[in-house]
């Protein structure tokens, strides 16, 4: 009988950690929505809109780490030059990307359901997106690093990040690094 009320009590006070572990990250992307939103309902056009979710997305993005993760075990290859300018080319590309999804002066309703921990120091918080008339759902990967940061956007199923890898991938094979690089570069410049 003790042995059960222990192993119940120990099952309670894991499963409330749990809980708790979750509460700061969850709190902090709600903020990091609540900021991107107040930023889409203010813009008055797409241009403007790009500029002022910049520094918001900077703020909770960990860039470096989904630059690293997207261009997989190449990233070791690269200089620390190369890093830095594919980390600020992939940072422009996501932001563009990303602002691009909105309608300025349009918000989406956003449902947070019970964050996960697949691992300690992260979390994955589903969500449903209802946006002009459709539902999407969403799950923001974050990581305990330098504060809470999202490290990847999975989208009906699709990992923002394995979808670059993919991309980056081929890329890496035909040339290295510079060839990612370079590629991003004329992505970027193509968009602009």
């Amino acid at each position: 009988m003790n042995r059960l009320l222990l192993t119940l009590a120990t099952s309670l006070l894991v499963q409330g950690g749990l809980c708790a572990s979750t509460q700061v990250p969850e709190q902090r992307l709600k903020t990091a929505v609540d900021e991107v939103l107040a930023q889409a309902k203010s813009s008055s056009n797409p241009d403007e809109l790009a500029g002022r979710l910049g520094p918001v997305l900077q703020k909770y993005l960990s860039f470096e780490a989904m630059t690293r993760r997207a261009v997989g075990p190449g990233w070791r290859q690269f200089s620390p030059s190369q890093k830095k300018e594919a980390a600020k080319l992939f940072t422009i590309l996501i932001i563009r990307t990303y602002s691009s999804k909105f309608t300025p002066g349009m918000n989406p309703e956003i449902l947070f359901k019970k964050a996960a921990t697949p691992a300690p120091g992260r979390v994955e918080v589903p969500t449903t997106i209802l946006y002009q008339g459709s539902k999407y759902g969403v799950t923001y990967r974050m990581e305990e690093s330098e504060g809470w940061k999202i490290t990847d956007v999975v989208i009906e199923g699709v990992s923002l990040v394995a979808n670059y890898r993919t991309q980056f991938d081929s890329e890496f094979k035909k040339g290295g690094a510079e060839a990612v690089v370079g590629s991003l570069t004329q992505t970027v410049d193509q968009r602009k």
